[in-house]
């Protein structure tokens, strides 16, 4: 099979669908690979690293969408990226369609196989494309929060771990996950004082012990939330259900019992985030404010770290991309796995969570693939 690369084009978005490295396998295992020009820049891979790996270099993204019969990205196809995608051509990347209806439909009017890293399972339940860049993502929520802090950002000036006889800064991290369970990490070893909250039992007593009483689990109510974000300096809200939109756990009222200065970061945004007043901001505007709280919403926080983002992410998708591009259609029929990935195919909604989220019809994965 041929596999297209094309450059990411979402703003400040560095990351590449493919490394090197990953070009490598999937060269010896007797596929071709066409790569955008330019496409590795972000991490530091020319066009001429990527030839040595074996791939063919392409002038433009449309040689590539035109040529590949499966095109392997980073973020979700933008606009003039889904109306060259074909019907029998297969797109493996992240989607995160449940809040999005512009490139569900964009993606359904195509044609073409869809399968969302975000939605892949494996033999324990868990989302092993999506770990990787949650990982990255809850330790950057703590660094993003420690510069929104700053009197020059616009913050009140808090250091988050505080120095002797100044009390740090207190977190408040709303799911206890990849995602939370990495931020309270960071955050912990900062000094900051934290709290995780979750609706897990189970959950909360394995971060009891990780943590060895390091940090305050919660049962997670409306009710715990309300109390722990009045007195909190940053509330970090890692909130996922696989492949729905994220619930609005902090509403706007909520806001008016935060500190003036207060801290939010959704790392949920790419689910349409679990603040009511959050909307989705870059790496150029990461932040706004609402009610004197100081929102950061970035939707694509691992593209500020492109080359350990891209490289742990292929490290995770590799073995699922080459499924693909060695058996096609036939490898998302045998394996369960991608097949919980398979968001669209053939303009069916193939995803319950995201037909759900955006009222769509649904059709089971191995029904639409037997059409």
């Amino acid at each position: 099979m041929l596999v297209g690369v094309p450059k990411e084009i979402k703003a400040q978005e560095y990351r590449v669908g493919l490394t090197p490295s990953s070009v490598r396998e999937y060269v010896a295992a007797g596929h071709g690979v066409l790569v955008e020009q330019g496409a590795g820049n972000g991490i530091g891979a020319s066009d001429e690293v990527y030839q040595r790996a074996g791939a063919s270099i392409a002038p433009s993204a449309a040689d590539v969408f035109c040529r590949a019969e499966m095109i392997v990205k980073v973020k979700e196809p933008q606009p003039q990226e889904w109306q060259q995608l074909r019907e029998g051509q297969i797109l493996f990347t992240y989607l995160h369609l449940a809040p999005d209806r512009e490139q569900a439909e964009g993606l359904l009017r195509s044609g073409c196989t869809a399968v969302a890293y975000e939605t892949v399972t494996d033999d324990h339940g868990g989302l092993p494309l999506l770990a990787p860049m949650s990982e990255v993502a809850g330790r950057l929520s703590i660094e993003a929060a420690g510069s929104a802090l700053k009197k020059p950002a616009g913050g009140p000036g808090l250091l988050i771990g505080g120095v002797p006889g100044v009390e740090p800064a207190r977190i408040v991290v709303i799911g206890g996950g990849i995602v939370g369970t990495h931020a309270a990490r960071m955050a912990v070893g900062l000094g900051a004082e934290v709290s995780i909250l979750d609706r897990s039992l189970p959950r909360l007593r394995q971060l009891d012990e990780m943590f060895a009483g390091r940090v305050r689990t919660r049962f997670s109510t409306f009710e715990t939330i309300d109390h722990e974000i009045a007195t909190a300096d940053v509330v970090i809200g890692a909130v996922l259900i696989p492949g729905a939109s994220a619930p609005k756990l902090v509403t706007r009222p909520m806001l008016k019992s935060m500190k003036k200065g207060a801290v939010i970061v959704d790392v949920a945004i790419d689910q349409g985030g679990c603040f009511e007043t959050s909307h989705p901001t870059t790496h150029d505007h990461p932040t706004f404010e609402v009610d004197g709280v100081i929102h950061y919403c970035v939707a694509n926080m691992p593209g500020a770290v492109p080359v350990t983002s891209s490289h742990a992410l292929n490290n995770a998708t590799l073995r699922f991309g080459l499924v693909l591009a060695s058996e096609g259609l036939a490898g998302i029929r045998r394996d369960a796995h991608l097949r919980d990935g398979l968001n669209i195919h053939r303009g069916k909604v193939t995803c319950e969570a995201v037909a759900k989220s955006l009222e769509l019809p649904y059709q089971p994965p191995l029904e639409a693939l037997a059409l």
